[in-house]
């Protein structure tokens, strides 16, 4: 079982988590910046975006998680900004960024389309990093297994059990999804704008199937809300994008 400390600077416990989580967003930004270029976005254009966007992805992923575990955090309310311990529900920092990135890029009078789609491949690229996260954490898994893939958990009640290693599906399907955003501008891309919507479209596939097997889903009467939230991504950027294809 994995230990959630990398390591410890001047009595600092540096975790995994946060570890991996800023090597996404890292790569993230030299992939999006490279991209730009090509658009004719400066660097700093690019830059600019990120110091909000980033930021407001990370309150937005906490707030949306602590808010459907209202009423655990009313319990501890010591513990709702210890991200570093896990709570990053990626549709709230979807969400928040998306808002915020409109914003700015609004502010700056560049084209909101063209920046979604720059960086269209880096959120599948950050996020196929950030899940491994969740393995040093111990957290994000599915139900109990005996494929030979299985990884070994601690469950408070059970112990030590075998379950579907969820975290690795999801990063694997965004890898995917990386390679199928970036397929798509290459080979049949016709206007600004429809790489977020393939992205959205794919990963929602995605998403929605994996959350079906995870054990600590964020439930509203009864329903997975992760799947629910796939869904409405799934319907809203499948009616733009035809929308879009047909103009």
């Amino acid at each position: 079982m994995p230990d959630p400390i990398a390591f410890n600077f001047f009595g600092i416990a540096v975790r995994w988590y946060g570890l991996l989580i800023s090597l996404a967003m890292l790569l993230g930004i030299f992939f999006a910046i490279k991209r730009g270029s090509k658009k004719g976005i400066v660097s700093d254009d690019i830059l600019d975006i990120v110091l909000v966007t980033i930021p407001s992805a990370i309150i937005g992923a906490r707030l949306y998680y602590v808010l459907f575990q209202l009423d655990y955090y009313l319990m501890y309310p010591g513990k709702i900004l210890r991200i570093w311990e896990g709570g990053l529900a990626i549709h709230g920092g979807l969400i928040a960024a998306f808002v915020a990135g409109y914003i700015v890029v609004r502010i700056k009078k560049l084209d909101f389309l063209t920046l979604a789609d720059i960086f269209a491949p880096c959120f599948p690229l950050g996020q196929a990093i950030g899940r491994w996260g969740n393995y040093f954490n111990q957290e994000a898994y599915g139900t109990e297994t005996n494929l030979p893939w299985a990884i070994t958990v601690l469950d408070p009640v059970k112990g030590l059990i075998q379950v579907h290693p969820t975290f690795l599906y999801e990063s694997i399907w965004n890898i995917l999804v990386l390679f199928i955003v970036l397929a798509y501008e290459k080979k049949a891309k016709k206007n600004e704008g429809e790489l977020i919507f393939i992205y959205g479209i794919f990963y929602s596939v995605g998403r929605f199937m994996i959350e079906g097997l995870r054990t600590d889903s964020l439930m509203f009467f009864g329903l997975r809300i992760a799947q629910l939230i796939s869904v409405a991504i799934l319907l809203f950027c499948s009616f733009y994008l035809y929308k879009t294809r047909k103009k």
